[in-house]
């Protein structure tokens, strides 16, 4: 924990600097769409979650023509060097919810190409020339959603491991993940987190000390931003909307993201593919202001 504190702190003057955020005036309270003509393309339009590496110097995003299909899903990034940003170049296709390691030297994603009957979680490795191709990290017969390290080594994702058919989404739950080189354990976070409909899309502190799901979805996987805190036995408080200016109606709203330094939530957010856009709010101040007395 220490160690993360001093290596943050040391980077913190890019964090600050007009540069960073690929350069991107940053909202106040009410949510903006994040570098619309950077990340928008003709045929294109990034969604789902974002990762930023510590030093902020680098990003990446999916995109893609359509929500429901990894057909022409493609994860691209842009990289700060040489005093400006360069980008957006492709990094792999067929991947989705890029997500790194805690010391930045992985990058997890969803998607790939699969055979149909299992899931998978894939790893890239950071080189001194840049990323390996993605190798498989975790292969399930059983649903994975969403896939997030945290410091402690202990892994959260949403999934269907203990109920029903994988296709059947209201049986998903989130979960801790821990791995073994016997065997891979899952169990579910229970209520109040968990309900009895569709609970998937999370982000999940590097601490652990908070949660952001997409909560109370409807059929149609419309929802709203909650929070929820830890509490000292591990246990989780009972999640609390992220206040009207982030659930401004009817949306759907997923791939919830901080930035390493704590700053920003960015989140994907449309009513249909045509609308659909990352967006970033600041969310340091409202953390402060909703976090409970534990």
């Amino acid at each position: 924990m220490t160690g993360f504190s001093i290596s943050l702190n040391a980077q913190s003057k890019f964090w600050n600097s007009k540069d960073a955020y690929l350069g991107q005036k940053p909202p106040l309270d009410t949510p903006k769409i994040f570098a619309r003509n950077l990340l928008t393309k003709r045929d294109t339009f990034p969604l789902d979650r974002v990762a930023f590496s510590n030093d902020g110097k680098e990003f990446y995003y999916p995109s893609n023509t359509t929500w429901f299909s990894n057909k022409d899903s493609k994860i691209r990034y842009f990289k700060y060097e040489h005093g400006k940003w360069n980008g957006p170049f492709v990094l792999n296709a067929f991947y989705y919810a890029p997500t790194f390691s805690a010391d930045n030297k992985t990058l997890c994603f969803l998607g790939g190409n699969g055979d149909g009957k299992h899931a998978f979680v894939w790893q890239s490795k950071r080189t001194p020339t840049g990323w390996t191709e993605p190798v498989v990290y975790l292969e399930k017969d059983y649903g994975l959603y969403d896939f997030m390290p945290t410091r402690s080594g202990v892994c959260y994702v949403g999934s269907n491991a203990h109920q029903g058919d994988r296709k059947d989404f209201s049986t998903y739950d989130i979960c801790t993940l821990t791995m073994s080189a016997k065997d891979t354990v899952i169990r579910s976070l229970g209520p109040p987190i968990n309900t009895p409909g569709f609970d998937g899309d999370f982000y999940i502190a590097p601490d652990e000390s908070y949660m952001i799901v997409s909560a109370k979805e409807t059929k149609t996987f419309e929802c709203e931003l909650d929070i929820s805190f830890r509490k000292a036995n591990k246990t989780w408080t009972k999640p609390v909307s992220l206040g009207p200016l982030i659930n401004d109606g009817v949306a759907h709203r997923w791939g919830e993201y901080v930035t390493p330094d704590g700053k920003y939530l960015f989140y994907s957010r449309g009513t249909s593919p045509a609308d659909c856009h990352i967006y970033w709010v600041r969310f340091d101040k409202l953390l402060k202001k909703l976090k409970p007395s534990l």
